[in-house]
């Protein structure tokens, strides 16, 4: 039976859709496109964040979110694609987990949202609307969905991981910075309240 269906229909406008978002959130990211920092600005943002080094971490996001986007819309090599978008989808959620779940408060769900879908994507296959099928999936074969998704989630949990190791590291020592300065203030003022 060759004859496209719903599911095919659907999850064809679920690739587009999710696929184009992500290719143009790489386009930003690597070109400036769409009013993005490019390489640049973005790496400048990913050091402030705490993903270093930021230029790096620019190209590697961009590239996972305009490469991984642009075959999931054309269907091809979905297990891998819609794995290294979920990944990259990881990485942005763990920025935006500080605010809460909902985006308007800068959350991570918009991240959490376009990850699980890209997941869902790679899981259940392109559907025959698409470049895997015309190919006839020679790479999108089921031993690739957990191959790919273990080799994403490891990547993503060193980065992911590294970068929280950072942040706590740069609070602690703020801490400590902090503690001491109060400690001085409180000398000082024990010292002004001796001498009157």
């Amino acid at each position: 039976m060759n004859r496209c269906d719903r599911r095919d229909l659907g999850l064809l406008l679920l690739r587009l859709g999710t696929g184009g978002v992500l290719a143009a959130h790489g386009a930003q990211k690597l070109l400036g496109w769409f009013g993005g920092g490019g390489i640049e600005g973005t790496g400048r943002f990913m050091e402030s964040v705490g993903y270093r080094p930021g230029r790096a971490s620019a190209v590697a996001a961009g590239l996972a979110e305009a490469g991984g986007g642009l075959l999931l819309a054309l269907g091809l090599a979905t297990p891998a694609a819609g794995a290294t978008a979920a990944g990259a989808m990881a990485g942005a959620a763990a920025v935006h987990v500080p605010n809460g779940f909902f985006a308007q408060e800068g959350g991570y769900e918009h991240a959490t949202s376009l990850g699980l879908t890209c997941a869902g994507l790679a899981v259940a296959g392109p559907g025959r609307l698409s470049v895997d099928h015309a190919l006839g999936h020679v790479v999108n074969r089921g031993w690739m969905v957990p191959a790919a998704f273990a080799a994403v989630g490891a990547v993503t949990s060193v980065v992911v991981g590294a970068r929280a190791r950072r942040l706590r590291r740069e609070r602690e020592k703020e801490g400590e910075q902090q503690f001491l300065f109060e400690e001085q203030a409180f000398e000082d003022r024990m010292f002004e309240e001796f001498e009157e």
